[in-house]
């Protein structure tokens, strides 16, 4: 087949295995190399694709420089790392899927975007959620006012762990609602608070929040709300918008109806408002794996030499500066901070 794009995945942990097998099921893809720091990984995911014996499995990152061909990489590590490997893989020439978050510094972020810019590469984040059928026809119903005069946002994203030691709940759980509701407004918030507990990991301002309250304000005065905690058995992955004629809710445990619109409004009747127009309607979706469809973009995007309108380096950057704005309101107590457009 022409065409075929030959990448290396960077990472094979909890994430970085499912891009390796959807990258193996891309017809235009053909993967060369697998590089993981742990040699028990590489035999795990040898035998669970039967790989070819030609392709390299490394614990080194610098091996794939020796690859002939090599076009892409795709990085599921830990973010503390993202800067250096992108960073290199740019300077060696290679187009970049990574993980999210993007890097954990908005500076860094924008270096990285520049870097692929001035090398006509693309690089790209893994932000799955947008790829997801419901988000994208969220979106589409948003948008073509269907809900009336958007009112208010809300999400709630719980669960019983895991625990991350690296970055706090915020880090960890956050950026997936924030791009949700920034891809659904069309907007980015001007302004951000966050307030957050701690109690597994250190204490206070030193400590890694387990949970963590948001609020988002957008240009055009809308608010968004949202709760995250990883110490809560109640596992809920749960986003709503509130308009004047119904409310749009995205709920991830229903595989049911994952997308519904809630229809309703209020009729003011002398001093009581009575609720009238009320029914429930479950949006269709096209059938499709979100990650599936991050691949298939990414290869897409090489292929025409155009960067992702969905999920490019950019929007991976937006959303880094309103973690560490986020960040910076945790740990002076919930203090309001205001956000500059890139």
């Amino acid at each position: 087949m022409t065409n075929q794009i030959k990448i290396a995945v960077i990472g094979v942990g909890r994430w970085g295995v499912h891009l390796l097998r959807n990258f193996l099921a891309e017809p235009q893809i053909i993967v060369v190399a697998v590089v993981d720091p742990h040699p028990e990984r590489l035999a795990a995911v040898k035998q669970q694709f039967n790989l070819d014996e030609n392709v390299l499995l490394t614990t080194q990152w610098q091996d794939l420089k020796k690859v002939p061909g090599l076009i892409g990489v795709a990085i599921a590590t830990p973010a503390t790392t993202h800067y250096a490997l992108i960073k290199d893989a740019l300077q060696q020439g290679y187009h970049v899927l990574a993980e999210k978050p993007l890097t954990l510094n908005p500076a860094e972020c924008r270096e990285l975007c520049q870097l692929a810019e001035q090398h006509h590469l693309i690089l790209m984040v893994d932000h799955t959620y947008l790829f997801h059928p419901a988000v994208e026809r969220g979106k589409t119903v948003v948008q073509a006012g269907k809900l009336g005069d958007l009112r208010y946002g809300y999400a709630t994203r719980t669960h019983l762990g895991p625990v991350r030691q690296d970055v706090d709940a915020l880090w960890d759980l956050a950026i997936h609602d924030i791009a949700i509701f920034n891809a659904w407004l069309g907007q980015i918030p001007v302004k951000v608070q966050a307030t957050g507990t701690v109690w597994l990991q250190g204490c206070g301002e030193q400590g890694l929040a387990d949970l963590v309250w948001l609020t988002l304000t957008y240009p055009d005065g809308f608010q968004a709300y949202i709760h995250l905690c990883w110490l809560n058995p109640d596992k809920q992955r749960r986003l709503g918008i509130v308009g004047s004629l119904g409310s749009l809710i995205f709920d991830e445990m229903s595989r049911s109806s994952p997308l519904m619109l809630l229809h309703g409004e209020f009729e003011q009747q002398g001093n009581q408002f009575i609720p009238m127009n009320q029914k429930q309607v479950v949006l269709e979706l096209e059938p499709g794996e979100p990650l599936g469809r991050v691949c298939s973009s990414f290869v897409v995007s090489i292929l025409n030499n155009t960067p992702s309108e969905v999920s490019s380096g950019w929007v991976g950057t937006e959303l880094v500066e309103i973690l560490a704005a986020l960040t910076v309101s945790l740990k002076q107590g919930g203090k309001p901070v205001f956000l500059k457009p890139l």
